[in-house]
């Protein structure tokens, strides 16, 4: 009887431990990422046949542990390398000078030995070519409201992805975002002049890959106006709005006054950008052709968790460039005002969103100016003077893409595959067009419903995991005897630990931004957003079972303390496990072998033990 009685009274710690199993698997089945698409081996070596390379420069990417010397003997070739900014020395990637007759033959011998990685042509990348740009109207336009820039009234396309909402929740939150593109007008440096409507923006550790040096200016107006779009001064009285008000910008110059790269020099940006805290890049660059040692620099990018995101290409194709193409790459195409795919948007399977590119060839808003992304850059062939034009291409989209991606991030969503995904989950169907994933990819990027969604962050999933898990342990507890009363405590111990009041910014979004606030909707681990910033979330000292154990051994001794001990432990417990299975954050612990997934799933387990201590006699 004795026997049978314990067995009744376990049932139901038992049947709720399968549910929190059940759950667990749910969880991971939901919030799966999708399969990257991966380019065929095949397609590479075709649209390599195609590259615009230099026909004297090779590159040759060194095995970590090799010198450049038993080469250079042996081909009778200086191997110099790629940039000074030390990337390169770490990466060992170097660029050679050769005889374009002997090119070919070269680099299949260097390809056979073991002490080269990859060895191929330096190819060169550009911007893609779009056929005019409109200056904005000499008259200011009157505004009212918020933002209070004077020419806002023609940015049609921060209103297409949903600006005005997006800005009342969030500001960007200081994430770094690496504009890799032909420099930024950021400061006053010999010819050069800080842009009117960049002042205020934090620029951070800028470098110019083209010519060596800590000048990332701009030499061509493009990459100025892409850094308008990602992080224009807004509500400032002048000029334009962009999509990050608080934003940061790292300038990286890897093209030239003529639009022009090399595929080295873009590489070692990437992971410049990877290795100094960007956590969102944008390439509004790309060709028709593949590199192996551009493409393992985006890879590289990915896995430091930086998001990176693409133009797909002005060509009118049916196949989107690179690197956009690539996996771990977001490649974006291009709408204008009626939410039509442009003429010039590439377009194929490997678009994954949409955002606004521009059309200046049509006002079809009738506000007077043709339909360009409109921002703030420098006057064509003066970098010392500044004026405000409408661009096109899916070069401007990419921006938009990028900006949306950082405010993600900064609601602390830092995995890069999640940040896809939020970003390809929240997209919007175009209105009034004949929707194909083939042009739109997942849709057209909607700011605000990609914050909200990466602000909840599964808030009430991971609450009802927590509840499940209390339940379950309140069960155990009472069968072996209960050492405190349980009660709301209890309970509201839970809430702070797992998912704290998520629902909240959906109340009252106006107040959302709020430090205090975000500490107030999300659980225990999470503050670390709060109190580290977007560079310290995953902080591995939050993200464990430390909090908990230190809360408990100072409050143990209180028998009124250990209830709402017991169940913040147990939320924690839910939130570690929830991003065990879901990984929207980076942990901050070695990223191989699954050691962060690994991390987590520990700490939650003696988060659980913790919370059984709390509760016996």
């Amino acid at each position: 009887m004795d026997e049978q009685q314990t067995m009744q009274r376990s049932g139901p710690g038992r049947l709720l431990w399968l549910f929190v199993i059940l759950a667990i698997v749910a969880l991971w089945w939901n919030f799966r990422p999708d399969p990257e698409q991966q380019v065929s081996r095949a397609q590479l070596a075709a649209d390599a046949a195609l590259a615009e390379t230099d026909p004297d420069d090779i590159l040759v990417d060194l095995k970590d542990d090799a010198t450049p010397d038993a080469i250079e003997r042996a081909f009778g070739i200086d191997l110099v390398l790629v940039d000074d900014s030390g990337v390169a020395q770490a990466t060992r990637l170097y660029r050679a000078r050769v005889d374009p007759a002997q090119r070919d033959s070269l680099l299949a011998q260097l390809a056979k030995r073991s002490d080269v990685e990859i060895a191929e042509p330096d190819a060169m990348m550009q911007l893609s070519p779009t056929d005019m740009l409109v200056r904005a109207p000499a008259v200011e336009p009157t505004h009212e409201g918020y933002p209070n820039d004077p020419k806002y009234k023609y940015q049609w396309h921060l209103r297409q992805i949903g600006m005005p909402e997006a800005w009342k929740l969030t500001d960007g939150n200081g994430v770094i975002v690496a504009v890799l593109d032909t420099g930024v007008g950021y400061e006053t440096y010999n010819k050069f002049n800080e842009l009117e409507d960049l002042k205020g923006i934090e620029f951070v550790k800028p470098y110019d890959f083209v010519g060596n040096n800590k000048h990332a200016n701009d030499d061509h107006g493009h990459g100025s106006h892409v850094t308008g779009t990602i992080a224009q001064v807004t509500n400032n009285g002048i000029g334009v709005a962009g999509v990050g008000r608080n934003l940061k910008i790292m300038p990286l110059k890897v093209l030239s006054a003529s639009g022009s790269g090399s595929v080295g020099g873009i590489a070692d940006a990437i992971r410049y950008a990877a290795d100094n805290g960007a956590k969102v890049i944008n390439m509004s660059l790309g060709g028709a052709f593949p590199s192996k040692v551009l493409e393992k620099a985006v890879a590289y990018a990915h896995k430091k968790g930086v998001t990176v995101i693409c133009a797909a290409g002005n060509e009118s194709r049916s196949k989107v460039g690179y690197p956009a193409a690539y996996p771990g790459a977001v490649a974006v195409s291009a709408t204008q005002f009626d939410e039509s795919i442009t003429f010039y948007s590439n377009y194929g399977k490997d678009i994954d969103i949409a955002a606004p590119g521009g059309n200046t060839r049509v006002d079809q808003n009738g506000d007077g100016m043709p339909d360009g992304v409109l921002q703030n850059t420098i006057v064509p062939g003066d970098p010392s003077k500044g004026d405000y034009y409408g661009y096109m291409g899916t070069s401007m989209a990419s921006p938009h893409a990028a900006g949306v991606a950082a405010l993600v991030v900064g609601e602390g969503v830092t995995d890069p595959t999640m940040v896809e995904k939020i970003l390809k989950d929240t997209a919007r169907k175009p209105a009034n067009q004949k929707y194909t994933s083939e042009k739109y990819g997942a849709g057209i990027i909607d700011a605000p419903a990609a914050v909200k969604q990466a602000r909840s962050q599964g808030g009430g999933l991971k609450l009802g995991l927590g509840l499940l898990m209390a339940g379950a342990i309140a069960a155990s507890a009472r069968r072996r005897g209960l050492g405190v009363k349980l009660g709301w405590t209890y309970l509201a111990g839970v809430v702070v630990g797992a998912s704290g009041l998520f629902f909240l910014p959906y109340i009252a979004p106006e107040l959302s931004s709020a430090p205090v606030v975000y500490a107030l909707t999300h659980g225990l681990p999470s503050w670390d957003l709060s109190v580290l910033g977007p560079m310290g979330h995953g902080n591995a000292v939050f993200f464990s079972a430390l909090l908990p154990l230190g809360l408990l051994a100072v409050g143990y001794g209180f028998a009124k303390a250990r209830a709402p001990l017991a169940g913040l432990a147990i939320g924690v417990a839910a939130h570690l496990a929830f991003f065990a299975v879901v990984p929207l954050v980076e942990v901050q612990v070695p990223s191989v072998f699954g050691i962060g997934t690994l991390w987590l799933a520990v700490n939650a387990l003696v988060c659980l033990g913790l919370a059984r201590l709390a509760l016996r006699r």
